[in-house]
């Protein structure tokens, strides 16, 4: 089985950036209060996009929104999917009377 990934608070995130700013090794962090050293460096590299010095990734607003549009676009999707396959059986419904009306 895989491993749970455990939720930290984004105070407690917030902490530990400050700490590694402040001069504190990942790895330290990461052994003195239980996330991983590359989860630190994760946060850190986040909260630089958040604050505008780093433009090598999507800010967390950017990537929120990404996620609403990709749960919208699949809903869109599933939807689009209903309504194609209500309108062949109308189709096919709308035939199937035609065709017996002309016997008649």
């Amino acid at each position: 089985m895989g491993k749970r990934r455990k939720s930290y608070s984004e105070e407690f995130r917030q902490q530990l950036v400050r700490l590694a700013r402040s001069g504190r090794t990942a790895e330290d962090l990461g052994r003195e209060f239980e996330p991983s050293a590359q989860s630190i460096r994760n946060w850190i590299k986040q909260a630089d996009l958040d604050e505008g010095s780093r433009t090598d990734g999507l800010k967390t607003e950017e990537r929120e929104e990404l996620s609403r549009l990709r749960r919208e676009n699949a809903r869109l999707k599933e939807e689009r999917e209903i309504l194609s396959k209500a309108a062949a059986w109308f189709a096919q419904e709308t035939e199937k009377k035609s065709k017996g009306s002309l016997c008649s």
